[in-house]
């Protein structure tokens, strides 16, 4: 047998362990927020080890955690060198969003129904600590039945930030040294190879008005209207935003959504503060600093329009920046991955996996800022709607994390031999 046909002989093999691992690690809760990790990273690192593969345990100060709006996060490393040469990091993210209602199966339960995986973070991203991990483990057995040396090293990389723009998660590893590899695979689909992606600006507006009573309203000055008056400003930006295209494949415009609205205090009560969240996706192509300037622009001047009742307090208005992930841009070393990931993928999968970007924004952008060549590629379907990720009912099918395991395999084999 080839070395390939080897690989995936091994992945079939133990292909019962690999989602039995997955399972164990979606009934593990990780939702952010909260963001309390630390028990996940436990207990990935405990599962990690009953299969030779010890994992450094980094965890991040509380006051930094804190700060960053989460609870607790502690980041895995697993170290495997083999000898001089480049080091290849595997990124994937053990951090979730909330089930959220809707559910038809135990969105921590790891039900396996019909070929498919259920529950929060079968598809995004804790699939791809399974993919990567057993990956490795099938390098390491079948390179050493070979008796073929391998070159370089891999690491594994678990964090939990992602969510939350990945300050306290893969950007603190980075900026403590703790690793300083050479390319990098983040956790993606299975169908195509990403080489860049959008960034994301998200905004806390709060708007100030005059709380009054529901029977004299015009006594105060009525913040959701306020508030409303500034949406429509914003949402009116969609319109401008349709004629902004990106070069990039797979990418289209920029956009804006509102994702959060709160305030008030009772129904008989005029609202005196309303905060909104704003998330606006960013194309490779944008200065986030001219965006946010915009945006701050757009704001200002709808507040200054709006016209309270007679004798009431204008509206005051504060922003503030809560996240900040920029586009992702594809490096020129970067060629060696999409190279390997298309020519195994297009043997396992028996089509083509093309080279695009992608409208979501990962870690990955991280070790690119820094220099590091990356792709987005692991376990999934070819749309993020396919899998319901972050909807309810995420799942994931298994022969897609079967086939993405093998094509993670044959890259690693192919790229850590010597010379």
């Amino acid at each position: 047998m080839t070395h390939e046909q080897q690989l995936d002989a091994w992945i079939d093999a133990h292909f019962d362990e690999e989602v039995r691992f997955l399972q164990e690690l979606v009934r593990v809760p990780t939702d952010t927020p909260p963001g309390n990790n630390a028990p996940h990273a436990e207990r990935t690192a405990e599962l990690l080890a009953t299969m030779g593969l010890q994992a450094e345990k980094h965890a991040v100060p509380a006051a930094e955690v804190q700060a960053a709006g989460l609870q607790s996060i502690t980041n895995l490393i697993v170290r495997r060198p083999y000898g001089p040469g480049r080091t290849i990091a595997l990124n994937a993210h053990g951090d979730v969003v909330p089930p959220g209602e809707g559910w038809t199966h135990d969105p921590y339960g790891g039900e396996v129904v019909d070929g498919r995986i259920y529950g929060r973070a079968t598809a995004v991203s804790k699939c791809d600590i399974a993919s990567f991990s057993f990956a490795i483990r099938a390098l390491e057995s079948v390179s050493t039945s070979l008796g073929a040396k391998l070159a370089g090293g891999v690491e594994l990389h678990v964090t939990y930030d992602e969510e939350y723009g990945g300050e306290v998660g893969p950007d603190w590893l980075l900026n403590k040294g703790l690793t300083q590899p050479d390319l990098m695979i983040a956790a993606g689909f299975s169908y195509q190879v990403v080489v860049a992606h959008n960034g994301c600006l998200q905004l806390e507006v709060t708007v100030h008005g005059d709380m009054a009573h529901a029977a004299i309203p015009d006594s105060g000055t009525d913040a959701l209207q306020g508030a409303t008056h500034i949406l429509n400003a914003l949402y009116a930006l969609n319109a401008d935003y349709l004629k902004v295209t990106s070069s990039v494949e797979g990418i289209t415009h920029p956009y804006l959504n509102v994702g959060q609205i709160h305030g008030g205090t009772n129904t008989n009560v005029i609202p005196g503060k309303v905060v909104l969240k704003v998330d606006r996706r960013m194309i490779p192509e944008e200065d986030p600093a001219e965006v946010e300037a915009s945006l701050r622009r757009t704001i200002e001047q709808a507040a200054a329009s709006f016209q309270p009742p007679r004798g009431g307090k204008q509206l005051k208005v504060d922003v503030r920046r809560i996240l900040l992930a920029r586009a992702m841009k594809p490096l020129p070393g970067n060629q060696p991955l999409v190279q390997a990931i298309q020519k195994h993928g297009q043997a396992v999968f028996g089509e083509a996996i093309p080279a695009v970007g992608t409208p979501l924004y990962t870690d990955v952008r991280l070790y690119v800022e820094r220099g590091i060549p990356g792709v987005i590629y692991g376990a999934g379907p070819r749309t993020v709607r396919e899998s319901n990720a972050k909807r309810a009912d995420e799942h994931l099918v298994l022969e897609d994390l079967r086939r993405a395991t093998k094509v993670i395999a044959r890259t690693l084999f192919d790229l850590l031999q010597p010379g």
